[in-house]
């Protein structure tokens, strides 16, 4: 068992406070998260005031009627507010460490300085798997382990929000990125339009873009690993480069923009550099003769992902080896997953994912 060495300070109950703020806002999500349905991670907290084992969120689709005007009568032609219901499962997650040496002068404070660092790296790292993971979960199923039967049937349910750089446009998901080759489908400024596309006009029922509070225009967040930020950057005559020469104003204090983001047509491209490390392994040599890698894009609008909490990140401490050791441990009962309606008879019948269009590109390592 390894041991970690000490610093001090604030109650427990304080520090806890202070460590679960500093978790949400530096994040790498941490802009796109929010407690309202216009937030691309939409967070609750309802658990932490009353029992239960799941949180359920209200989906909201946009409104399309044209408006009524002048002396027309509204009543009898209000437009039916189409909604959904998304139910999330939390449960508890943690993980501690060993302080050596302590002796009588140390207070509760300074050992939770002691591992504070590497714990909350842990829990922003369990946070950020867990969002990438959903992103490219199937139908609640991490995709590693989704069966080519359910990709076929989350595919077939999909098609108007799933997007093949080749142009594939069936049902079996495994042929379509064996369809992927580094010849032609690598990640392009074309294929941002066209994936956004999908999300405003393709889509039914159409993903809703969130709106800057600093100025006010619509955007799509686009995820990508640094391979495929590679490829775009590296397109021939790259429009993309151009663009950001043209767009730096836009990008200024706004929050939703970070270092090293991209801006193309209303979409704001982020690496996330962890998405290689939890994506690579299932989409290794699954493109094009099955010698080819195939990197995963998502372009997300609102109420793309839930968070729900029924227990904020807390911190605990025991001892051992007669007195001479103590263990600092966080926990936290939390659950992530994509939104998804039912597009059937039902809230669960014919999954559609609600605020995400997932794109399949070639690449290379």
């Amino acid at each position: 068992m390894a041991d970690t060495n000490v610093a001090t300070g604030l109650t427990v109950q304080q520090w806890d406070d202070k460590y679960f703020m500093e978790y949400l806002t530096e994040n790498r999500f941490a802009s796109e998260m929010g407690t309202d349905e216009s937030s691309i991670i939409q967070v609750k907290e309802d658990l932490t005031k009353k029992a239960g084992d799941s949180v359920t969120f209200a989906l909201v689709n946009r409104l399309s009627n044209s408006a009524v005007t002048g002396s027309s009568v509204l009543e009898g032609n209000e437009e039916r507010m189409d909604t959904r219901s998304f139910r999330l499962y939390v449960d508890k997650r943690r993980n501690g460490v060993r302080v050596a040496e302590i002796d009588e002068q140390y207070s509760a404070i300074s050992l939770r300085n002691a591992a504070k660092s590497v714990l909350k790296d842990w829990s922003m790292k369990d946070t950020e798997s867990l969002i990438i993971q959903a992103m490219a979960s199937i139908n609640g199923v991490n995709y590693a382990s989704a069966s080519e039967a359910q990709k076929d049937a989350w595919l077939t349910d999909n098609t108007d929000r799933v997007y093949f750089a080749s142009g594939y446009a069936g049902t079996d998901h495994s042929a379509g990125l064996l369809e992927l080759d580094t010849s032609s489908d690598k990640l392009t400024a074309a294929d941002i339009t066209a994936m956004k596309y999908k999300a405003l006009v393709t889509a039914s029922p159409k993903i809703r873009p969130i709106r800057s509070a600093e100025n006010g225009r619509m955007y799509f967040m686009l995820y990508v690993d640094p391979r495929l930020m590679r490829d775009l950057k590296a397109e021939s005559s790259s429009p993309i480069i151009q663009a950001q020469r043209e767009s730096v104003k836009e990008m200024e204090n706004n929050r939703l923009f970070q270092g090293g983001d991209l801006l193309w047509d209303g979409v704001i491209i982020k690496e996330i550099h962890q998405m290689y490390d939890e994506l690579n392994v299932p989409f290794t040599n699954v493109g094009d003769s099955s010698t080819t890698e195939v990197g995963c894009a998502f372009l997300c609008g609102a109420q793309a992902i839930g968070t729900a909490y029924a227990k904020r990140w807390t911190s605990k401490e025991e001892t051992f080896d007669y007195g001479d050791k103590k263990g600092v441990a966080i926990e936290s009962i939390y659950g992530i997953k994509k939104m998804q309606f039912g597009s059937g008879n039902s809230d669960t019948a014919d999954l559609k994912d609600q605020g995400i269009v997932t794109g399949y590109f070639a690449t290379t390592n």
